[in-house]
């Protein structure tokens, strides 16, 4: 073997070990907490994200025996990120609401059933879990909601029935067209269309001056800093983390203005926080998935109107 020419493979493989040795491992957990409404022990239209609820997430080993412990409470958006330091098996554990919070008025009577942590993938000593969305319910179904499908058994009928004398109703008006609802609309607008002054009356749900770290959480936090805000993040360009940034703000602000968006708003925010934990490829691979999808198509245009 040639030992001059094997020297600079060697030497790379030493740096990459020492590396990866020097790497620090972890592992997140994160969720959603909903509103069930209609008491109805699952996701629907009628439910919405809680604020400020506590949620505890347990271990337990073979004995029954709780081995570890951990609690967080839900952002704005309703969402929680736990960070374990090291690379510890979770998949034995559960998370369930614990207590209510501001956000959680008239919502927090009966908490919902535990869910179990899944991991969703390990790779280079970090592992992301999952959790299935976990609900607070209220005393009593809200009035909105839809009643139960399960007929409701007929009384039986007379031997001899009567029947009712046979007569037609007058042909009713056509009725008129029902106004459009901007949030059913299909609708993509780009990053100039948010930030254009004269469209600001579409900041519905996310407003300019909120931070950054606020509303994609801890992930966003360490990469961007806790005095960023929405506006400020969303004339990023140039460095791929300030691209990845405007493109997952748009998204998010498309997908609070449009149901029929792409990407609904919990899973910008699980890209988001996926792409910070990935390689810089994933990064750029991220921001591009968000652009197009803000970009639109022929049958996927901004639906935007002048402000008044």
């Amino acid at each position: 073997m040639d030992f001059p020419n094997t020297l600079p493979l060697f030497t790379a493989f030493l740096i990459l070990a020492a590396a990866i040795e020097g790497a620090h491992a972890y592992a997140m957990v994160t969720g959603s907490v909903f509103c069930d409404q209609c008491k109805d022990g699952q996701r629907s239209l009628f439910d919405y994200p809680l604020s400020g609820v506590e949620v505890t997430m347990a271990c337990a080993n073979s004995d029954g025996q709780i081995t570890m412990r951990r609690e967080e409470t839900t952002n704005w958006f309703g969402t929680y990120a736990m960070r374990f330091d090291g690379v510890p098996d979770l998949t034995g554990c559960y998370a369930q609401v614990s207590r209510s919070g501001e956000g959680s008025t008239g919502c927090s009577v009966t908490a919902g059933p535990a869910q179990s942590v899944r991991l969703m993938f390990s790779m280079f000593d970090m592992e992301m879990y999952a959790v299935d969305s976990l609900l607070s319910q209220p005393a009593q179904p809200m009035s909105f909601c839809p009643r139960s499908s399960t007929p409701v058994p007929s009384p039986p009928s007379p031997s001899t029935p009567t029947r009712p004398p046979s007569f037609r109703l007058p042909p009713l008006p056509p009725l008129p067209p029902a106004p459009p609802v901007p949030f059913l609309e299909a609708s993509a607008c780009s990053h100039e269309k948010w930030a254009a002054p004269e469209y600001k009356c579409h900041w519905k749900v996310v407003n300019p001056d909120m931070k950054v770290a606020v509303v994609f959480g801890p992930l966003a936090a360490e990469k961007y800093g806790t005095d960023m805000t929405v506006w400020e993040g969303l004339q990023g360009r140039g460095d791929p983390y300030r691209t990845l940034l405007r493109e997952a703000i748009t998204s998010l602000l498309n997908s609070y203005n449009s149901l029929l968006f792409p990407y609904h708003t919990l899973s910008v925010l699980q890209h988001m926080s996926l792409a910070l934990m990935g390689s810089q490829q994933n990064v750029l691979l991220t921001a591009l998935r968000f652009r197009r999808a803000n970009s639109g198509s022929p049958n996927l245009t901004c639906k935007f109107t002048p402000c008044k």
